[in-house]
């Protein structure tokens, strides 16, 4: 453990960890941390009392204000975390985030931030448990972390389901009101002195139809007509409700059945939060204003003509944002050593872009010499998204990336048993083998070079466990070095904490000091077509692309209603390069089926479907939430 150091002003003084063998539980290690007051830890970073929204004694909200007192300070070094394709059990990717910020802060002393995503409860109580980090690199309190920290996801459950609420609401009163004039004054309903007004959504609405008039009573009968009938079309609605529960019943339901609903049903469902087109809007946007606008912007569908509707249309987009205005303050936490943490968002990676907030990253930026961030799932999707959509809207330009690959998923990509969650590992993955390593190994090659197609330093972190030997190490760190990484650095933080990431902190520290040369994988202006085949060739290395006819009409709706400009968010899965989640390695010699597009506009992506994606998690036959319980006020079972 290093000794205090002075930064600016104040002073950070690390935590002290006491490392156990074996290996505790996470919950274990978390609960026996020392904790520093959130406010000390604001005040070892540089945030001011005043720029503290506290909640409880470890966690604060931090305002967006701080930004302005910050605007003139040069930002710091701006690092991805990402990783190889990984096994169903994930390869230590916060793990790695976590340890690596702690050696570079408790250890090197450079001044850091780490910036991650909130988790969903879904993962939490199903089968692959919390995200904290885990061993002695973690994120704590461990258990608010893990379950509703200060309600950001709640919040976007609420706003979600009011523009659900909304859609069916409208479609059902337009139905009952068939006179167009009753329905505008309905919708604009006089006062006691018998006089009308538009709401400040309603005068939105008239501008995007382009009536300039502000006074109700100032429309002819015609402008009446367009502004109060959105004549939604049933079979186009993309939007659905929300909750933050792994409950497949939800996933295909229908609604309107109750006798008040007079025979309006129909077939829609549910969500898992984290999977809302909200989410990512929170993680994309700037400030409250820009939030406000790009909820503006949300389409759930189209009315009968094939024109869009938007959440402004629906006269909802204001009271959203307010649902959203306390969400969008990032959540200040700590590590187990006492390097500042911000926790915001929590977007899926698969369907979204799969990293946290914009907003968090800038503040931190400025107050750090280094901001470690991470991005969702192998570097196909999290990276890639992390490049192209969320640099794209933040402007901000990355330094350097951290590769995660462990021994056992290369062992899986050249051939080995079956990984799955839950149960023990085969022998082939705990026993030196290093032919099988060696068949794996293109694997981590092929993401080290899409890496460097963005013009980006890369750093492979070998994230090791005890079964790995010195042969099998030594050959990941050939291979990666032959790839083209700067380094490729053994870490145990796991085990060791941040003292064992230091090398790993060093290699960081060295990259981060070569000249960037990052670039986009695409330009905007193309067409929806080629920026799709440009990823699916270059990143994940397909010969090809096949349209199914869904796709092929969503292509010419979103390039007539204007959408074709907008980055590409590929939804595919996670567990190989290619769409078939049972390839592994290094897929040759196929062609991508794009099965349908869909478009988050507010949050400024279109997603096209490689595949089935799920959108609402199951919970296994024996849920994590059997071991999670209150011992003396204590929660036991997280992990």
């Amino acid at each position: 453990m290093s000794k205090s150091v002075s930064i600016g002003q104040r002073q950070f003084i690390p935590t002290p960890i006491h490392l156990r063998r074996p290996v505790p539980s996470d919950i274990e290690i978390a609960q026996e941390a020392k904790l520093k007051p959130i406010m000390q830890i604001a005040e070892e970073i540089g945030l001011l009392p005043e720029e503290l929204e506290l909640h409880g004694n470890y966690i604060a909200k931090v305002r967006l204000e701080t930004l302005e007192r910050l605007a003139d300070v040069p930002n710091g070094k701006y690092i991805d975390v990402t990783a190889i394709t990984p096994t169903p059990l994930g390869e230590g990717k916060t793990t790695t985030t976590v340890g690596l910020s702690q050696a570079l802060g408790a250890h090197l002393g450079k001044r850091v931030f780490t910036c991650i995503r909130q988790p969903s409860q879904g993962p939490t109580f199903g089968i692959k448990g919390g995200a904290a980090g885990g061993g002695y690199s973690q994120v704590v309190p461990m258990e608010d972390f893990n379950l509703h920290l200060t309600g950001d996801i709640h919040a976007i459950t609420a706003a979600n389901n009011l523009l659900a609420a909304a859609i069916d609401a409208r479609m059902f009163h337009e139905a009952n009101q068939p006179d167009d004039i009753k329905l505008f004054n309905l919708l604009c309903p006089a006062d006691k002195q018998g006089n009308r007004r538009f709401s400040p959504s309603m005068l939105r609405r008239l501008k995007r139809l382009g009536i300039d008039k502000t006074d109700p009573n100032d429309l002819t009968p015609e402008e009446k007509a367009r502004f109060a009938r959105l004549d939604i079309d049933p079979n186009s609605i993309t939007w659905r409700r929300v909750v933050d529960t792994n409950d497949r019943f939800l996933r295909e339901i229908e609604i309107g059945l109750g006798p008040e609903e007079k025979g309006f049903t129909r077939r829609t469902g549910f969500d898992i939060t984290v999977a809302s087109e909200i989410m990512a809007i929170l993680a994309l946007t700037s400030d409250l204003a820009d939030m406000r606008e790009r909820f503006s912007r949300i389409v759930i569908g189209t009315n009968r003509k094939g024109e869009a509707i938007t959440a402004e249309d629906l006269g909802v987009a204001g009271a959203m944002t307010v649902l959203m205005k306390d969400a969008i303050k990032p959540n200040l936490m700590q590590t187990l050593e006492g390097t500042p943490v911000f926790v915001h968002a929590g977007p899926f990676a698969n369907i979204a872009h799969g990293n946290s907030s914009i907003i968090a990253d800038r503040i931190a930026l400025k107050l750090a010499d280094y901001v470690v961030t991470e991005s969702g799932f192998g570097a196909d999707i999290g990276m890639e998204k992390f490049f192209n959509i969320k640099c794209r809207y933040s402007g901000l330009i990355p330094n350097v990336v951290v590769l995660v690959a462990t021994v056992r998923a290369l062992k899986m990509h050249g051939g080995g048993p079956k990984v799955v969650a839950g149960r023990p590992l085969d022998a082939a993955y705990t026993d030196e083998n290093l032919d099988l390593l060696r068949a794996g190994l293109g694997n981590m090659q092929v993401h080290i070079k899409n890496a460097l197609r963005f013009g980006i330093p890369v750093v492979v972190a070998v994230n090791s466990f005890a079964t790995d030997t010195p042969a099998e190490v030594a050959l990941v760190r050939q291979a990666a070095l032959e790839a083209g990484a700067d380094d490729a650095v053994v870490s145990t933080h796991w085990m060791d904490g941040g003292k064992g990431a230091v090398a790993l902190a060093e290699a960081v520290v060295k990259a981060a000091e070569k000249p960037s040369n990052f670039r986009f994988l695409y330009d905007l202006d193309m067409s929806i077509k080629e920026k799709i085949e440009i990823i699916c060739k270059e990143i994940y290395g397909a010969d090809g692309v096949d349209y199914l006819p869904e796709a092929e009409a969503k292509i010419e709706l979103y390039t007539r209603l204007g959408f074709d400009k907008l980055p590409l968010c590929m939804a595919k899965t996670h567990l190989s390069l290619s769409h078939e989640p049972d390839v592994k390695g290094v897929p040759r010699g196929y062609r991508i089926p794009i099965r349908d597009i869909r478009a988050s506009v507010g949050a400024g992506f279109l997603y096209p479907l490689l595949g089935t994606m799920r959108t609402m998690p199951g919970l296994p036959t024996r849920p994590v939430f059997y071991d999670v319980d209150l011992e003396t006020g204590r929660v036991v079972g997280l992990f």
